[in-house]
């Protein structure tokens, strides 16, 4: 019974950083569409920089909305993957619970008997 113990445990580790982990794209999504509403009221001739490092890049519009689309794709896509993984972690964790009161309801029973024989 202590396994059970230590591999819910484990399940509620994976599921605490994976919940963390979804909290940072959501923020990190928030941001990229904000910044693309920004690059939406923008004209064609604004000049955009980019920061690499300490140093400002120069870029065009065109390449700047299509940078933010693309990070807001695969924030999205790895949204979708966490949401899934912590769907599968909660269905685990259920089921743990389920087996580890099912092994303590029997527990309960053969104490129980044994009392009762003695």
């Amino acid at each position: 019974m202590a396994s059970k113990s230590a591999l819910e445990e484990q399940l509620e580790k994976i599921f605490s950083k994976s919940v963390t982990s979804r909290q940072q794209l959501e923020s990190q999504k928030q941001e990229n569409e904000s910044i693309q509403q920004e690059f939406k009221e923008l004209k064609e001739d604004a000049v955009i920089y980019k920061m690499i490092g300490p140093v400002l890049v120069k870029q065009d519009k065109a390449e700047a909305t299509q940078n933010v689309d693309k990070r807001l794709e695969y924030i999205n896509g790895e949204i979708k993957r966490i949401e899934k993984l912590i769907k599968e972690l909660e269905e685990k964790q259920e089921k743990k619970k389920n087996e580890v009161a099912s092994l303590q309801l029997q527990f309960q029973q053969q104490k129980q008997a044994a009392a009762t024989k003695a």
